[in-house]
């Protein structure tokens, strides 16, 4: 396996992931977001090559996954020898996204999922997910954040709602115009984003 191209792939691999979670005596809670979180919510049909970590979750605290903690790096690794996946499966690159705030009411969104005893997976909401593509896709242009973006369907209050929210990322001139751009390209015109 080299790729998540099934609902049912993913929970293979978190399952494999909480087993051995189980074997060290280790416990995680873990939020998702991309690709993966979009997969196993059943809103897109294309395969990935991870599962983007957001933050690791404490009752309603969320910290850094990065770096990974000890045991979950184990428990990671023998899940990539089991299913032949590359190491880096368990990408906790997307908990940079904590630094800047997330979206107003994230927590009260997220869809929970359990994994055993050992492994709860928290998924972001499709809401959430507008926010976080919309924003990855004016970063880092076309491709399959624009694909997952037109999969979720967002509507217009949905797209202006997740551009203010980017704004507070990046409040330079150049990321407006682009984010102009790219709303436009979306089919939403005449966006005064409230600078």
């Amino acid at each position: 396996m080299s790729d998540i191209a099934s609902v049912e792939a993913a929970d293979r691999l978190l399952s494999a992931l909480g087993e051995q979670l189980a074997d060290l005596g280790q416990r995680f809670e873990l939020v998702v977001i991309g690709g993966s979180g979009l997969l196993a919510l059943g809103l897109i049909k294309r395969s990935t090559r991870d599962v983007d970590i957001l933050a690791l979750r404490s009752g309603d605290e969320l910290g850094s996954a990065r770096p990974l903690p000890p045991n979950l790096e184990v428990a990671r690794d023998r899940v990539a020898r089991d299913f032949s996946l590359p190491t880096h499966w368990l990408n906790p690159g997307p908990t940079e996204l904590l630094e800047f705030g997330l979206p107003e009411g994230f927590l009260g969104r997220l869809d929970r999922r359990d994994y055993g005893d050992a492994l709860t997976v928290y998924l972001a909401s499709r809401y959430d997910q507008i926010h976080f593509k919309l924003y990855a896709l004016v970063d880092q242009g076309p491709g399959k954040h624009e694909d997952d973006l037109r999969a979720l369907a967002p509507t217009q209050a949905e797209l202006l709602a997740a551009a203010r929210w980017s704004r507070q990322h990046d409040p330079s001139e150049g990321y407006a115009q682009i984010l102009g751009e790219v709303l436009s390209h979306l089919g939403v015109d005449d966006v005064d984003l409230g600078d």
